[in-house]
């Protein structure tokens, strides 16, 4: 069995890392999960939400917007819209989109056709605060 994972996350605009890991945790379409050196093959989606990974016996926080996430012979291969490093989130920049996005839902019906599309914004804009508090923190 392996003793590290290879890390690969891709989006349609570069490659935002390649990495030797020790553990992932995501969150798929059926909830959060987690991959150790050893796991079996496997192919899901993934959901807007937390990305996070420990290398070197430290934890690293992403926020990711919907994907695929593949393990294969301790290879973990990464295919999302979106990524960004939790020090790389402006903070407020992203609390005034979950504002935004709050304020819109209020004034739109589930049956109109922009709800959706403000629900997804809601829902990054969460995940951004989320994650970018995780440095604030430190």
């Amino acid at each position: 069995m392996a003793e590290k994972l290879k890390l690969e996350l891709v989006t349609p605009y570069k490659k935002v890392l390649t990495e030797e890991v020790d553990e992932i945790t995501a969150t798929g379409a059926l909830g959060e999960f987690g991959v150790l050196p050893g796991h079996a093959p496997f192919l899901t989606s993934l959901k807007i939400g937390e990305f996070a990974y420990k290398a070197d016996g430290r934890f690293f926080h992403l926020a990711v917007n919907w994907g695929y996430f593949e393990v294969e012979d301790d290879k973990v291969t990464v295919l999302v819209e979106t990524a960004e490093r939790a020090d790389e989130i402006d903070l407020e920049r992203a609390k005034a989109a979950l504002g935004r996005a709050e304020e819109a839902l209020k004034r739109l019906a589930a049956e109109d056709k922009d709800f959706r599309t403000y629900e997804a914004a809601l829902e990054r804009a969460l995940i951004r605060v989320q994650v970018a508090a995780k440095v604030a923190r430190k």
